[in-house]
């Protein structure tokens, strides 16, 4: 659970550097710990250690993240079919200006459904919700 609190932290403060420090490393071991791994079907992808992880459930992807110095090379993309192989259709969340999230998921089949301004996420960042839906 630790391994992967340091994954999420490491990946989302080298793409939102604005947004490091809103939590402690405590506050998202506690996160996964009660909510993540309580809630989701976490899976890692490992090189000789964890270097990424997915965390979804039915209908939903709530977490993936891919060490910075492992993204491009494919983890990410096997963390995904993972997910897509369990369940027919999926919907997520990811910030605007995560610029290579929104590519990295509009080129594996997510389509844009929901753009919001960020008021009702914790960060306050304008985010878009995708959908995914296998096809026959």
């Amino acid at each position: 659970m630790d391994s992967a609190a340091i994954i999420h932290r490491a990946a989302f403060d080298a793409r939102l550097p604005w947004l490091a420090g809103l939590h402690t490393p405590e506050d998202d071991r506690a996160y996964f710990r009660r909510h993540v791994f309580a809630e989701c079907q976490v899976w890692g992808a490992v090189d000789g250690e964890t270097i990424g992880i997915i965390a979804f459930r039915e209908g939903w992807i709530d977490q993936l993240y891919v060490l910075p110095e492992h993204q491009g090379r494919g983890a990410g993309d096997a963390l995904l079919q993972r997910a897509k192989a369990a369940f027919p259709s999926l919907k997520l969340w990811t910030f605007k200006e995560n610029v290579a999230a929104v590519r990295f998921y509009e080129k594996r089949g997510f389509v844009a459904v929901k753009e919001t301004d960020g008021r009702d996420n914790e960060e306050r960042e304008p985010d878009v919700l995708y959908r995914w839906e296998r096809t026959v």
